[in-house]
């Protein structure tokens, strides 16, 4: 897997590394810890998902501020940094429309960056995820100190040689791993970020709060969730569903936060991926965005600039823009070639993804 690293600024400076993968209609992967990009394409757990999403789609992922190659030690590390992030990293990779991947607590973000923008995200699809933390279920005495004591467990092993003090956390990520899977991961710990702030994060992971933005998430959205997931509870899954209008709920048969190349759950998650968000290959024009491919398909249509600036909810002069960028990439030199070229490519039908 072939992939571009690069480096942008957040809001408050914090360094971010974001990586380009694939072709086709751009994917976002909310970021998540537990990550390296550069590590990443070569664990036994990472690279088969990664591989698969740049094989479908223009893949854009980055490491959490703390983790991999991003700032090692914010200052910051909340819920609203994360946010920041998203919306640096999106900006800097040049995406004005684009779906989004939203993984374990990466959903949340996903979330809160759909009801902030919604002008910006066509599709979202969410696994594994919560609107709620942990700190924020009404939690009892004892959850609370399971998670006091997952704290203790970082702060004593999540840095050093001795691996048992990760498996802890190894076993509920994907308790079907196989041996090199666990191994690989209880190094991914290690590497991808400090016990400090593997603390901090984890606490901030708690006070995650999105329910009120899940209610004004406008775009189709999937929200997937692993029946018998141990670090994220099914029920969190549900109630996200059931706040976001019209989402659809999808039920895996796994025990597995982190799906498995293999395991039969891993096959529903890409068929309801595919079904949600259209696949990178066999993208017509994959050199476009997915904005300027929804402008060349209601030029295809035969709709004139004002009527395409109504449809898509822009300015006629970006609208203009579009176009002519447009006509660059599909090297065509006026409007009828550029109709000509698009339906023979499938586009200008009702029944057009967009």
């Amino acid at each position: 897997m072939k992939q571009e690293i690069r480096f942008c600024k957040s809001a408050d400076g914090a360094g971010i590394a974001y990586a380009l993968s694939g072709s086709g209609a751009p994917l976002v992967r909310a970021q998540h810890w537990i990550t390296h990009l550069e590590y990443d394409v070569v664990s036994p757990v990472w690279k088969p998902l990664l591989s698969e999403l740049s094989q479908r789609y223009g893949l854009v992922r980055f490491d959490q501020r703390g983790c991999g190659l991003s700032d090692a030690n914010p200052g910051d590390i909340s819920f609203e940094a994360w946010v920041k992030d998203f919306e640096a990293v999106v900006d800097a990779a040049g995406l004005e429309r684009f779906a989004i991947l939203g993984v374990s607590q990466g959903s949340a973000v996903a979330v809160a960056y759909a009801a902030r923008h919604p002008e910006r995200v066509s599709q979202l699809f969410l696994h594994g995820g919560y609107a709620r933390g942990w700190n924020k279920r009404g939690a009892s005495s004892a959850e609370l100190d399971r998670h006091e004591t997952l704290e203790h467990l970082i702060e004593i092993g999540w840095g050093t040689q001795e691996a048992s003090f990760r498996q802890v956390f190894t076993s509920a990520f994907m308790p079907g791993a196989t041996i090199e899977q666990q191994r690989s991961f209880n190094d991914m710990m290690r590497v991808s970020a400090s016990p400090e702030i593997a603390v901090r994060i984890h606490r901030a992971f708690g006070d995650i709060d999105v329910q009120e933005e899940a209610r004004r998430v406008a775009c189709p959205c999937i929200v997937a969730h692993a029946r018998d997931d141990l670090r994220a509870p099914f029920e969190e899954g549900r109630r996200l569903a059931t706040l976001i209008p019209g989402a659809r709920f999808i039920p895996l048969e796994s025990a597995n936060h982190v799906l498995l190349e293999g395991e039969p759950a891993w096959r529903e998650f890409f068929a309801a991926l595919e079904n949600l968000i259209p696949t990178g290959g066999g993208v017509e024009f994959p050199q476009l965005t997915l904005r300027e491919r929804e402008v060349l398909d209601c030029i295809a249509q035969g709709f004139d600039n004002a009527q395409i600036a109504a449809r898509l909810e822009l300015s006629e002069k970006t609208v203009r823009n579009h176009i002519t960028r447009i006509f660059d990439k599909i090297q065509v030199e006026n409007r009828s070639q550029a109709i000509v070229a698009a339906r023979k490519a499938g586009l200008g039908t009702p029944s057009t993804p967009t």
